[in-house]
Order: structure tokens, then C-alpha cells, then sequence
């Protein structure tokens, strides 16, 4: 599977998609034609039923520097929205991430910088290794954050610490991160990959519809306002009484053994 592309690498193994972005030689920045490869790679772990996690990080060490700084020399704004529409990550990358009925992981190691750090906050979980550097330093290009960074960052620290790191462009660590609750999981370099396998294997572990239901249900805490998010919760709540895993689940519990889900 990794041979249709060459800018991302792309492999599943186990019922888990693995997308690496694959530019180690430039700390992995957001390339126009790495961003094309990206989006097909997470459009074809969404459609493919057998993946039930999608795991998504960077090759060499890093996860990404952020965007490809050359190419913002020959932008204009016509340029930047077309592209934005194209491959973006507020509007593109994300919502296919937003909307997969899977869990999207973010590994963490090395730079998470501008569009790096904005497509990790994109997934649903980010685990990283404890020397990981995050930040969104496109003040000091004359920019603003530009795929979501202002957005998601005040949503998820808050009005006051967002607009300090914006304005800024100040780098923070990941255990800061993971105290404001933008990190999930910090864990020393040599521990990631022991991490990382551990919570795939519990989110594996747990039932796929259940589990999509879940990630929609938070999405919408986050779109709606709470009456609106209630009444949506109730909906998903009761659907899946129509699930077979829902009747396994409360007969495993009652007859106190591990369920056997069947994803219907």
C-alpha cells in the first residue's frame, strides 16, 4: 500500500492505519504535494472497513515543522484559499478527520510547529514523548496561524493562553501541553511506542460502533449549543440499542466475561 505514494508512508497492519509524513529531511514540512498524499491516505483509512484506529506521525524524529516556508514567497491570497480549499488543514484535513468513524492518534516526537501542531490538534488523541517542542510560530513571518491554530488552540486552553502563544510564537513543551489538557499522554522518547500500543490496543479492544458514536457525540458538544448537544447525545445513546454488541456487552457484564463484539 505505501508504494502508491512516496510523501507520506502508508501501511495497516492489525485493523491500524499508519500514516507517516515522510520529508525527515525538512522536519517533515507541509508540502503541497505531501498535504495531496495526506488527504488521500486519511480519505482511504476512512472508507476502509477493516482499520479501526489511524495512527498518524512523522518519519526521522520529528512530527512536522509546520508548512513549506518557500512556498509562502510565491503566494498571494488568491493562492492561499485555493489551496486552503484544496488541502487545508482547518477546512480539508480536518473535517476528513473530524468526520472518520474511527479514532485518529497524533505520535508525537521532535517539532510540532505551525501546521504541524495544528494537524495534530486535529486528531482526537495526541501522545507524545516528553522532549516533543509544539508551538505556532507564524507571528514571526508576518502571518497568523492559518489552519485552524487560533481556532482550536483557544478552544482547547483558553482565550488568555491561546492569544499568548499566538501572538507570541513562544514554543511549549509537551507536559505543559498535557496539563491544559491539549496532550492526552507524555511519556519519555523510549516509552512512546510502548504508549502509543497500549492505548491502540485498549481503543481495539472497545466497540466500533459505540466508539464512533462516542467521537461524534463529543464533536458535538464542541458545535452546539448543550440543549442541542442533549438532544443529540439522547439520539446516538438510544441507536445503539439496535447493535448487537449493545445486547453482547450487557449479557458479557452480567454473566461477568469479556464481550466478543461482532461491529454490528
Amino acid at each position: 500500500m505505501s508504494g502508491e505514494f512516496s510523501k507520506v508512508i502508508f501501511s495497516k497492519e492489525g485493523g491500524v492505519a499508519s500514516i507517516v509524513l515522510n520529508n525527515p529531511s525538512r522536519y517533515n514540512a507541509l508540502e503541497l504535494e505531501l498535504r495531496r498524499e495526506l488527504r488521500r491516505a486519511l480519505e482511504e483509512a476512512a472508507r476502509d472497513d477493516e482499520i479501526r484506529v489511524v495512527l498518524v506521525r512523522g518519519a526521522g524524529g520529528n512530527f512536522s515543522a509546520g508548512a513549506d516556508i518557500r512556498a509562502f514567497l510565491e503566494w498571494d491570497p488568491a493562492k492561499c484559499v485555493s489551496i486552503a480549499n484544496e488541502v487545508g488543514t482547518s477546512m480539508v484535513l480536518a473535517n476528513i478527520i473530524r468526520s472518520m468513524q474511527k479514532p485518529v492518534i497524533a505520535v508525537v516526537e521532535g517539532y510540532c510547529l505551525g501546521g504541524g501542531f495544528e494537524l495534530a490538534m486535529s486528531c482526537d488523541m495526541i501522545v507524545a514523548a516528553e522532549d516533543a517542542v509544539f508551538g505556532q510560530p507564524e507571528i514571526n513571518l508576518g502571518l497568523i496561524p492559518g489552519g485552524g491554530g487560533t481556532q482550536r488552540l483557544a478552544r482547547l486552553v483558553g482565550e488568555k493562553k491561546a492569544k499568548q502563544l499566538v501572538m507570541t510564537g513562544d514554543r511549549i513543551s509537551a507536559r505543559e501541553l498535557e496539563k491544559m489538557g491539549v496532550v492526552n499522554i507524555v511519556v519519555p522518547r523510549d516509552k512512546l511506542e510502548e504508549a502509543v500500543k497500549e492505548l491502540v490496543e485498549k481503543l481495539l479492544s472497545k466497540p466500533r460502533m459505540a466508539l464512533a458514536a462516542a467521537k461524534e457525540a463529543v464533536n458535538l458538544a464542541l458545535e452546539t449549543g448543550l440543549l442541542a448537544g442533549l438532544r443529540a447525545e439522547l439520539m446516538l445513546f438510544a441507536s445503539l440499542f439496535a447493535t448487537e454488541d449493545q445486547k453482547e456487552g450487557a449479557r458479557a457484564f452480567l454473566e461477568k466475561r469479556k464481550p466478543v463484539w461482532k461491529g454490528r
